[in-house]
């Protein structure tokens, strides 16, 4: 722990000191004239270590952790997540509150935009509820953020599916601050896992270090929607370079939010899905479940048979493009689509536009 709270110290070099030292209570005993000798050691580590600040940080620390049951797991410990430890800038030490990474299920990472629209909204509710539904032992992993991500981490609970979001701050906070409860939720089944000690606030670096036990945690990393030059394509780039499957999700040549998606695809950085089947099909992910098809028109009336005959072949439709191809009257079509609503068999969009629900 007082290895960690020194200042400009990070994973690599904390395992460089250490695997000269032969432990973390040797670097600490380290002269002057010893550090200078090991490869990638500057100026700057060695004045940090010749501080005595760092013993104090790492005594507030245990007694921090101890007060609000906080678990503190280091890289040589047992019970440090197995998937993680196999990346080479594994943190050192991991904070976690909730429920303990059990290596024997698997994980998925969703992330994306903070601008998450309702295409990708959608989409994780679908996949999300789609995994549930096969039977599948996962664990969806996330960063808690706005957009993509808090839509799978709420999916994720309303499916009775633990979720951990990984943090780019201590644990004596939540940001954003809107996910509180959220995040309290998640402590049943999942929890909060983070790098960073208390009194850490999430600055902009942070998240990036962040990113990476994101994708070190996780079997596979799925990239719902992203800007050309969004985070989530860093995260991605991490998936990679740990030998983990990433994926993205196609969407429309236009759209802002689809641009980085869809370039992860054009150059073989991330393979296409559409759905679970296609996560099953290059993951060799057997479903423990038979999948029962829906049946579509059950209990419906001839004109609502209609109405829903337009959507399988359009995923949103206006309200003025549904009278036409009807052939309804345009107070006929909003009856049927109030009652198709009502039904949760539909839902309605901004500017009087409509989609089946997922």
């Amino acid at each position: 722990m007082a290895l960690w709270s020194i200042s400009g110290i990070g994973s690599m070099t904390a395992r460089k000191l250490i695997a000269y030292a032969g432990s973390a209570a040797n670097v600490l005993n380290l002269k002057r004239k010893e550090l200078i000798k090991i490869p990638g050691v500057g100026e700057k580590v060695i004045t940090a270590i010749a501080s005595i600040d760092f013993y104090k940080l790492a005594d507030k620390e245990l007694e921090f952790a101890s007060k609000y049951n906080i678990k503190i797991t280091t890289l040589f410990d047992n019970d440090y997540p197995y998937r993680l430890k196999q990346c080479e800038d594994a943190p050192l030490v991991i904070f976690s509150k909730g429920k303990p990474i059990d290596d024997n299920k698997k994980y998925i990472s969703i992330v994306g935009t903070r601008e998450a629209t309702e295409y990708g909204k959608s989409f994780c509710n679908k996949f999300i509820s789609s995994l549930k539904e096969r039977g599948h032992d996962i664990v969806i992993v996330s960063g808690l953020a706005f957009g993509i991500d808090i839509a799978a981490h709420k999916t994720a609970l309303k499916n009775n599916i633990p979720t951990y979001g990984v943090l780019a701050h201590g644990l004596d906070t939540i940001y954003p601050s809107q996910h509180r409860d959220v995040a309290a939720k998640m402590l049943t089944e999942g929890g909060l896992i983070t790098e960073f000690m208390h009194g850490m606030f999430a600055d902009k670096g942070n998240f990036v270090r962040r990113n990476r036990v994101i994708a070190g945690l996780c079997d596979a990393t799925i990239v719902v929607e992203s800007d050309i030059r969004g985070g989530a394509l860093i995260t991605a780039e991490l998936a990679n370079s740990y030998n983990r499957d990433v994926f993205a999700v196609p969407g429309k040549i236009n759209d802002k939010y689809s641009s980085g998606t869809n370039k992860l695809i054009k150059i073989n950085k991330a393979a296409l899905i559409e759905s679970v089947d296609d996560l099953e099909y290059i993951m060799d992910w057997q479903p423990k479940n038979k999948i029962v098809q829906k049946q579509l028109f059950v209990e419906l009336s001839e004109d609502e048979k209609i109405i829903m005959t337009l959507f399988e072949k359009n995923q949103e439709l206006n309200i003025d493009i549904i009278c036409r191809e009807s052939g309804f009257t345009i107070s006929k079509t909003s009856s049927i689509l109030l009652n198709l609503e009502f039904q949760g068999i539909i839902k309605s969009l901004p500017g009087k536009i409509y989609c089946k629900e997922q």
